[in-house]
């Protein structure tokens, strides 16, 4: 069987779903959300984006929050969640939409640490190092592998044994329970968990969850490790120690994690150690790893300056690789990598030749810029040729980057100063278009954007308005940018901001999606909404993957308080596919559009409703399968007794006891199939024997469970 023909999807969209599912937005670390088509410039300002709910947690959340949409949460239904974890041990799953009636809960929240068994997280005190008070049960950020619904964190604990134990667990996204296997101590030879703080964020590559490991106030003795374990099996498959025969080297990078490219191959930036590439000591160094069950160093590059940074205390690895798109490469360095630490240089390398230990200058680095002034803490980010840069006592700033070349001087700044620590900035944009730039700034934890093509344009800030504040801040935390919304983690909240109310929209029909005549909906059907204000003002957004969301471009839609997945929204029409579970009867439709819910409009529910999908011509849309499903139009009519398929929607594919039939002509057509169309939600297709008739234009009607569908068009060719 075919899918739908191309002519029936709704074109010029811009598809709006994105989840959130490892530090900074992907593997190579960039920082950049392009399919966020909710906020701009224009409407990112003090009164009409703020504050809208807060989650209360039992610790510090220490990570990025990472976002899931469409997430079948058992006992709950679909939702769209948002990932914490606490420096307490604890991971939340939360509505990411709404903390209205029951979402006012967590979905779910689960202990990585037993503490009925008398363990408890890991403190400040018991590691000697009161950079993060008072626990450290979960400081990495996690990662999530959508397909597999499986959330992957690392937690720390004293067990009742008074044992330290750094524990990696794999959870059930829609659960919140340990996946068979989890967790598995961390204990490779050698390694010993109260001498080392879990801080970078976790990464997910080839089938692999790397974990790194650096130290609690550089207090001796310790080294970098990166290791590595099979998502599946939770097996240990490889092992990278950073200063193998000396010491030091942690892999802490302000709580960014390392990157991998497209080959698997994983990039580390290692803080201050010893450095002597022939007896495996990596100090100071980015590291170039191939993918386990390797792990082995593949190339490097070690500044001029190695000792001097080393003595100094001036870290290469206070902040994580990004790794560049060709776009800014040239012929000879095509695939390029960026990092700074806290000495203030910008380092551009070619990732394809690093270029080994540097002696007097960075001779072999494409570029070693000393321009930034102050330190580097977490990441850059990266968004339409510019690097965002916000060190510690800085302007944030954009540097232009272009055939392999970061231009020396910034091409805008805020004035805005930041304090020390500095921020991470993070961008969110519709593809080229509306791009900002996110940062919390401490120690207040103030939300700022700014637009991206001027970075002296700061067009929010949550210190202008009483009541907008995130509250309190956590060092090197990362906003997370998903679906109109930012999440923002405190010491002890998930605070969301979000475009507030503007004028009300008004909901005036709900209709069957492919008919769009008035009466009854069924459940599992695909309908249509029409109104006004029923999407952010310029909005036009479609799903791109199923589950479908419950929540896109910052709209919802609920009948009976049911939520309806989402395929496309926009201002003056939605599509959603109604809940499977609907009894027949009256039901309200309700729309929340920016968290402001519109006034609902009753439908009638019937167990069926069928509407045949057409074109504008009237002509049904219809595939011949006996012509390599070519479109049935009048110019390429189907010939009597060829077999054709039509879409539809209101035929429930889960209730397979209503009766399937159809007339072309008026004559009755044999049902070879009556059932979901692959690949689509909220679709059926039927597969019929067209009658004998004499060529021309014939009506067809399908009827399921007695209820007659839309009259549609086929051409036949005759005998």
């Amino acid at each position: 069987m075919k899918p739908i023909p191309g002519l029936l999807l709704l074109s010029g969209l811009v598809w709006g779903q994105v989840s959130v599912t490892t530090y900074h937005n992907d593997n190579a670390r960039t920082g950049q959300n392009l399919a966020e088509v909710v906020l701009t410039p224009r409407n990112v300002k003090a009164g009409a984006f703020g504050r809208r709910f807060s989650h209360s947690v039992d610790g510090l959340i220490l990570g990025q929050p990472l976002i899931v949409p469409g997430v079948n949460v058992a006992g709950k239904g679909v939702h769209d969640v948002v990932i914490v974890a606490t420096g307490h041990g604890t991971i939340y799953a939360f509505d990411a939409d709404d903390a209205a009636g029951s979402n006012s809960a967590p979905l779910w929240q689960t202990s990585t640490i037993d503490t009925a068994s008398g363990a408890a997280p890991v403190t400040a005190v018991q590691v000697k190092c009161a950079v993060i008070l008072p626990e450290l049960g979960i400081v990495g950020t996690p990662v999530i592998d959508a397909g597999s619904q499986t959330v992957y964190a690392v937690s720390f604990s004293q067990t009742s044994g008074k044992n330290f134990e750094f524990s990696l667990h794999a959870i059930d996204l829609t659960s919140g329970a340990e996946r068979a296997g989890s967790s598995v101590e961390i204990a490779p030879p050698g390694f010993v968990p109260i001498e080392h703080k879990q801080r970078g964020a976790l990464l997910l590559s080839g089938g692999m969850v790397y974990v790194p490991f650096g130290s609690n106030c550089d207090n001796k003795p310790y080294h970098g490790w990166l290791i590595s374990y099979d998502a599946k099996t939770l097996k240990q498959t490889a092992v990278f120690n950073a200063t193998l025969n000396g010491g030091e080297g942690s892999f802490w990078n302000g709580g960014a994690g390392p990157a991998a490219d497209a080959q698997g191959n994983v990039y580390q930036m290692s803080a201050n150690g010893d450095f002597d590439a022939a007896s495996q000591n990596y100090g100071d160094t980015f590291v170039k790893l191939t993918a386990a069950p390797g792990l082995q160093v593949a190339d490097y590059f070690t500044p001029f300056n190695q000792s001097y940074l080393d003595l100094n205390d001036i870290d290469v690895g206070s902040a994580g690789p990004v790794l560049l798109p060709d776009e800014v490469g040239n012929a000879e360095h095509p695939h390029l990598l960026v990092g700074a630490g806290k000495e203030g240089r910008i380092y551009l390398l070619d990732r394809d030749h690093l270029g080994h230990a540097q002696y007097n200058l960075d001779s072999l680095a494409v570029q070693s810029l000393p321009v930034l002034g102050h330190s580097l803490f977490g990441s850059m980010a990266y968004y339409q040729g510019s690097l965002y840069v916000a060190t510690e006592y800085s302007p944030v700033r954009a540097y232009r980057i272009a055939n392999a070349a970061v231009n020396s001087q910034p091409s805008s700044q805020s004035s805005f100063t930041t304090a020390a620590l500095g921020a991470t900035p993070s961008v969110s944009a519709n593809g080229t278009a509306n791009g900002l730039v996110w940062i919390l700034a401490g120690p207040t934890g103030e939300l700022q954007a700014y637009d991206a093509a001027n970075l002296g344009h700061m067009v929010y800030s949550s210190s202008t308005l009483s009541g907008e504040a995130p509250g309190s801040w956590v060092e090197f935390t990362v906003p997370a940018i998903a679906d109109g919304k930012v999440y923002v983690g405190t010491q002890d909240h998930l605070v969301v901001y979000g475009l507030l109310s503007g004028a009300p929209g008004q909901v005036k029909a709900v209709v069957n999606a492919a008919s769009f005549t008035p009466g009854a909906v069924s459940p599992g059907s695909l309908v249509s909404l029409f109104g006004t204000g029923l999407a952010p003002a310029g909005v036009g957004a479609g799903a791109t993957s199923t589950p479908l969301p419950v929540s896109l471009a910052d709209v919802e839609v609920k009948v009976n308080g049911e939520p309806a997945g989402l395929d496309y929204v926009s201002a003056d029409q939605i599509n959603a596919v109604l809940p499977s579970d609907m009894p027949a009867g009256d039901a309200q439709v309700a729309v929340t559009v920016s968290g402001i819910e519109l006034a609902p409009l009753s439908v009638k529910v019937a167990v069926a409703a069928p509407g045949i999908f057409s074109m504008p011509s009237g002509d049904a849309a219809a595939l011949n399968d006996d012509d390599d499903y070519a479109l049935v139009t009048p110019s390429t009519p189907a010939k009597s007794g060829a077999t054709v398929s039509l879409f539809l929607t209101g035929l429930d594919a889960e209730d397979a006891s209503l009766p399937v039939t159809a007339t072309v002509g008026g004559l009755p057509a044999s049902i070879q199939y009556a059932g979901p169309a692959p690949g689509y939600v909220g679709l059926a297709q039927v597969n019929l024997i067209l009658p004998a008739l004499m060529a021309g234009r014939y009506p067809v009607v399908i009827s399921v469970g007695g209820e007659a569908s839309n009259t549609a068009w086929l051409s036949i060719a005759g005998n």
